[in-house]
């Protein structure tokens, strides 16, 4: 029987083993070969060479085969090889219990050359399984360009524990857009489990760019018992190959091939193809207009150029002719800052000097000095520092082609190879000039980067902006003219990079070549060794100087002063924008509340504050508020049911105005932490009054430590502390009606006093913040930090951020108004008078409540005896008043009988004038009334005599004993 293969058999204790046969099928062979004794387990052939098994000796691979001897490789990736396994990680389980099916369809997906991690943000993982004899290593080329994805390589051994990695090994760096890397981790002999690990992180709604591996090697294994044929499109023409070889251009070649196959002349290929395809009829999309460099007469003209390479067939039918060059026109001026020569090329003005582009250079006046930077406007050629090239992931097509091209007024993006090749121009920045010492105590502006630009699409296409490695601002889909200015708070050397890219879909058809992005300007200011438009004042050195005249640089906070041109510190509480200005009117008066760093870079507040109100001054001490604050807000859940948390740092006051709140981005970091020194200055790590981070918990999602990324800066400049009333003049209320009482809200940081100079995509005035601090005495010492529930992600747009301090060292402090006084009762001639606050207490230390005092007093007091004394002399007055009105009326009753008797016709009574009493006499006769009647009766009595109906009988008294009856 013949039908039969051989392998080894485990190795034992002593490291031998067996080689025995194997049948395809089995009992089909009943006479195989009987075991023989095979190679040292630590045996491996040399690379280019597998181990003939029958023979067990190394044998060179043939032509169209290749071998790494005691590695495996896997470069074609049309199909997830054996051995590989794709899983994902299911989410938190649902309220009832059950697992979420959201992931299900997230996986690494192969992609011809390379394979492609997904996309959202499922936590995915490449797991492979290899046994090692002896002590190996794995590496794989990689592009890791988007930092909103998390991507870990780790390694576990058959119990599932975790293998000893550093940092550099488990963390991957970053890429820019288009560069593959290599990453490298040593294996230990026995098994190994390789994780390849990605989540991508939309809690911006962002789609993420997704992870590329390519080229996994792993050394190590016992040994290969056959060679690896190469793939289709490439090819090994020697034997003995340890790699197989792309086929060139227009030609292809079957899997094994040792040699490639030209295509037909009506045929093409693309390098790495397995068979030709028909050459289409050329049209517009396949070529593309130039602006030829200025020749010697200062003229240039318009040229159109074939996409190579050439695919289109230009003599069929239908086929678009390449049009004619269009006709010589004037070239541009030189840019600023350079002059025109007599070969009409543009060099840069001499050190020292200046030029508007279109004249010479001159020396800039005596106290003056040239104002350094680059300004870019017209573009006849690639500026000297600016490179530009085309990269595509999948295929080498455009490698050799120019990314971009001039165009006189405009630089635009090129044709490229492919829709979905990254269009890349490169601008290379030295450095700034240094403004003196103490740059580290505050944050300095040292330049910015402007650029005007425009997109026009019909596709997905993205344009990025980036500093070094890192993706500053993206702009999708077709924008309009505009400008994006970047602010530089660090001195390094420094890469600025455009990326354009008209769609991320792969795709052997031209589509979208008409998509471009066209840069009008590009300037960036306070370039060291760059060149200048313009001079400007400068600050001079003394007279007694022997440089005298010289311009020297003013240090950080200080001004040039008009009339002496030297340096003068700016007056207190004023902070300079930015360094070297002219005139005292630089210095910018700080905010209501707050006061300059000693640099005169930033205003910041000392922690205490005064406001007038109602002829009262109120004081505020919030030194306990001083150190930073954690405020974490969530948990919130993305649509695939990613939970995430956002972590607000906050830095109120003090701290000499430094930026004390502190967040960074911990894969970046970890991931950037050995990286060269241009590198490192950009690792994410953000500091500012208030900074957010997204922290992904570790907890239901597999991961070993919490994520934290997205690290942005809220508030990087404070304007002012402001009370309560003019803040609900000028702000809406995110809190809800202020309490009534006095002073519980108290002032606000509002969007126009503490913000973000940095303008963001969906932000143009850049991030702002609004921090309004209440006294609540009921929460001491630091109080409690919340957003409003209308915002539970404390804000509502994504660019003003409202948030609420309640404490009680948010309180004023306390002064006399804030108690008063009760006084006891006199008690054994002691009187005790207490201070109590008064209610409710809305302050905090300042004033003590003044101690317990006691007087001497008298049992009765004054105001009492005063009393007393007053109200008997008002109850005699009374008595003596009544007795004498009523004696007087007495005397008048007599007078009145005396007349009713002397008017009686009867009686023959004297007349009126003598019955009546004298003025003065005293009577002489008693009148006694039987019945005591009242005046009201008598009359009555005097009108019943007339009718004669009654009668009454009056009783005289007289000297001389007469009586005078009436009946």
């Amino acid at each position: 029987c013949s039908d039969y293969y051989y392998e080894y058999t485990e190795c034992d204790s002593v490291g031998s083993r067996w080689r025995v046969a194997i049948p395809h099928i089995l009992g089909t062979c009943s006479a195989l070969p009987t075991p023989t004794r095979g190679t040292d387990c630590s045996f491996s052939c040399a690379v280019g060479e597998f181990l003939e098994m029958s023979a067990q000796q190394c044998t060179p691979c043939a032509a169209g085969s290749y071998s790494l001897g005691s590695g495996v490789r896997f470069d074609q990736w049309d199909t997830i090889p054996a051995g590989f396994t794709s899983l994902a990680t299911y989410m938190d389980p649902g309220p009832s219990g059950e697992e979420s099916q959201a992931c299900n369809s997230s996986s690494w997906t192969p992609q011809g050359v390379y394979l492609e991690s997904s996309r959202d943000e499922c936590t995915v993982s490449l797991v492979y399984a290899v046994h090692l004899e002896q002590q190996g290593s794995v590496s794989f080329s990689y592009q890791y360009p988007d930092n909103n994805i998390f991507f870990e390589f780790y390694v576990q051994n058959e119990q599932c524990q975790e293998m000893a990695q550093t940092d550099d090994q488990k963390w991957i760096k970053l890429t820019t857009n288009g560069e593959w890397d290599t990453h490298t981790v040593n294996l230990k002999s026995g098994t190994n489990i390789l994780y390849w690990r990605t989540t991508g992180i939309l809690v911006g709604g962002k789609m993420v760019k997704p992870v590329l591996l390519r080229n996994i090697q792993i050394e190590g294994v016992a040994y290969t018992s056959e060679c690896f044929p190469c793939r289709p499109g490439w090819f090994s023409s020697a034997p003995g190959s340890s790699s197989c070889q792309p086929c060139p251009r227009n030609t292809s070649s079957h899997k094994g091939a040792a040699s490639c196959t030209p295509c037909p002349d009506t045929q093409y290929s693309h390098e790495g193809w397995s068979q030709c395809k028909e050459r289409p009829p050329c049209s517009e999309k396949d070529y593309f207009q130039i602006h030829t460099a200025c020749d010697s007469e200062g003229k240039t003209q318009v040229m159109y150029r074939w996409v190579e390479p050439r695919i289109c067939e230009e003599n069929v039918t239908g086929a678009v002719a390449l049009p004619p060059t269009g006709e010589r026109e004037a070239c541009p001026p030189c840019n600023p800052g350079y002059y025109n020569t007599d070969d009409s090329t543009c060099f840069p003005c001499p050190p020292g000097t200046h030029s508007d582009g279109t004249s010479v250079c001159e020396e800039c006046p005596a106290g003056t000095e040239p104002v350094l930077g680059y300004e870019y406007k017209w573009w006849n050629v690639l500026p000297s520092n600016m490179k530009t090239s085309c990269f595509n992931v999948g295929n080498s097509k455009c490698d050799d082609m120019n990314g971009w091209e001039v165009a006189g007024d405009h630089i635009r993006s090129g044709a490229g190879g492919s829709d979905n090749d990254y269009l890349i121009l490169n601008l290379h920045v030295p450095g700034f000039k240094s403004y003196g010492q103490n740059e580290h105590m505050a944050m300095i502006i040292f330049g910015r980067i402007t650029f005007v630009f425009e997109t026009m699409c019909s596709a997905d296409c993205e344009l990025y902006f980036m500093m070094s490695t890192t993706v500053v601002e993206s702009w999708e889909g077709s924008k309009e003219r505009q400008s994006y200015t970047h602010i530089m708070t660090r001195n390094a050397s420094v890469s600025y990079t455009w990326a354009f890219q008209r769609t991320n879909q792969a795709q052997d058809v031209r589509r979208y070549i008409s998509d471009v992005v066209i840069l009008y300007s590009v300037s960036v200011t306070n370039v060291q060794d760059g060149v200048a438009s313009a001079c400007r004042a400068c600050a001079l050195l003394s007279q007694s100087s022997q440089r005298s005249g010289s311009c020297i640089p003013c240090p950080a906070g200080f001004y040039i002063d008009r009339d002496t041109n030297r340096c003068q510190e700016c007056p207190p509480n004023t902070y300079l924008s930015g360094h070297h200005t002219y005139g005292e009117d630089a210095c910018l008066p700080c905010g209501p509340g707050s006061k300059s760093n000693k640099e005169h870079s930033r205003c910041y507040s000392d922690c205490s504050y005064s406001h007038t109100e109602h002829n009262r001054t109120l004081t505020f001490d919030l030194s306990s508020l001083s150190p930073v604050a954690s405020l974490t807000i969530g948990p919130s859940f993305t649509s695939k049911g990613t939970k995430y948390l956002h972590v607000f740092n906050v830095s109120l006051c003090g701290h000499q105005g430094k930026m004390a709140a502190v967040c960074t981005d911990n894969v970046t970091d970890l991931a950037n932490k050995d990286m060269g020194s241009d590198s490192t200055q950009f690792v994410n790590s953000v500091d500012s009054f208030i900074c957010q981070s997204t922290i992904i918990p570790a907890d239901g999602r597999g991961f070993r430590m919490a994520l934290a990324s997205q690290s942005i800066s809220l508030a990087d400049t404070f304007l002012g502390l402001v009370s309560k009333h003019f803040i609900l003049r000028s702000t809406p209320v995110v809190f809800g009606e202020c309490d009534k009482q006095n002073l519980i809200c108290v002032f606000v940081f509002d969007s126009l006093f503490l913000r973000s100079t940095q303008a963001t995509g969906s932000c143009e005035r850049g991030r702002s913040a609004v921090m309004t601090i209440r006294c609540n005495p009921e929460k001491m010492d630091r109080g409690q930090l919340t957003v409003p529930s209308a915002c539970p992600a404390g804000t509502c747009d994504g660019c003003t951020f409202h948030f609420l301090w309640e404490s009680g060292s948010a309180c004023p402090r306390c002064t006399q108004d804030d108690y008063h006084q009760i006084e006891g009762a006199c008690k054994g001639g002691v009187q005790v008078t207490l201070s109590v606050w008064n209610e409710p207490k809305l302050c905090t230390k300042g004033m003590s409540l003044p101690a317990k005092s006691s007087a001497p007093c008298e049992a009765i007091a004054l105001w009492l005896k005063v009393g007393v004394g007053g109200g008997a002399f008002l109850a005699v007055l009374l008595v003596s008043l009544t007795f004498y009105f009523w004696k007087k009326n007495k005397r008048l009753e007599y007078k009145y009988s005396r007349l009713v008797m002397s008017a009686n016709k009867e009686c023959e009574l004297p007349v009126a004038d003598s019955c009546a009493l004298a003025e003065g006499e005293e009577p002489e006769d008693d009148v006694v009334y039987s019945h005591k009647p009242s005046l009201l009766g008598k009359l009555r009595a005097i009108a019943n005599k007339r009718e004669g109906d009654s009668s009454e009988s009056v009783q005289l008294k007289s000297s001389q004993s007469e009586r005078w009856v009436w009946g």
